[in-house]
């Protein structure tokens, strides 16, 4: 599944990818380290979890989503790679839910890239792939990823107390969410309809 709007594309992770997205995570390696998933400390005796290398964690990334528990996508603007947003957590039955992870380049931060990006996404979730809800969660400290959500005006929940394991420490979470119903027309026409301009066709 391709989603495109403009120059902002997102794309499945592909093996070939790994050397530019190697180099933009160098690149960017100070500016995503506060906000990155760590391992926790394993119990005594118990094993030592290692960080998985590029190829485990896009198979692993394939493997999730051909279960229907994930959708992965490169994030492209103009043509290059410029970060990663993935769907997680899907779950199904009564709640027909999940939870959205995204980082983005530095260079392009500040551009609307990201914003597109989760706005397409929320798109293709809720209109074909029948999901329900979505959820973002967001360290406090986190202005750059929290002003991503507050554009799209989606809403703030509440404080989830040390929710995830981020930058070696369990973290607490901020929880921002939304539901069909409340973007009957789509989270995208609404986000073009907020920025200053002529919105770029919607494709």
């Amino acid at each position: 599944m391709v989603l495109k709007d403009g120059e902002i594309t997102l794309r499945p992770v592909k093996m070939r990818d790994q050397r530019m997205w190697r180099e933009v995570n160098r690149r960017n390696r100070d500016w995503l380290r506060p906000w990155e998933a760590t391992v926790p400390p394993p119990a005594p005796g118990g094993p030592v979890a290692q960080r998985p290398t590029y190829r485990q964690m896009v198979r692993h990334l394939r493997s999730e989503a051909a279960a229907g528990r994930m959708l992965p996508f490169a994030i492209e603007y103009e043509g290059r790679l410029v970060g990663q947003l993935t769907v997680a957590g899907i779950t199904w039955g009564s709640m027909c839910s999940g939870h959205i992870g995204y980082w983005v380049d530095q260079d392009v931060a500040g551009r609307g890239v990201m914003p597109t990006a989760v706005a397409l996404a929320v798109d293709h979730c809720f209109h074909r792939v029948g999901l329900h809800r979505i959820e973002v969660c967001i360290r406090p400290e986190n202005g750059p990823s929290r002003r991503v959500v507050e554009k799209l005006g989606i809403r703030e929940e509440g404080l989830r107390p040390r929710y995830l394991h981020i930058d070696g420490a369990w973290r607490d979470h901020l929880i921002y969410a939304l539901t069909v119903e409340e973007v009957p027309d789509g989270l995208l026409r609404r986000w073009h309809q907020a920025r200053p301009g002529t919105p770029p066709e919607i494709k």
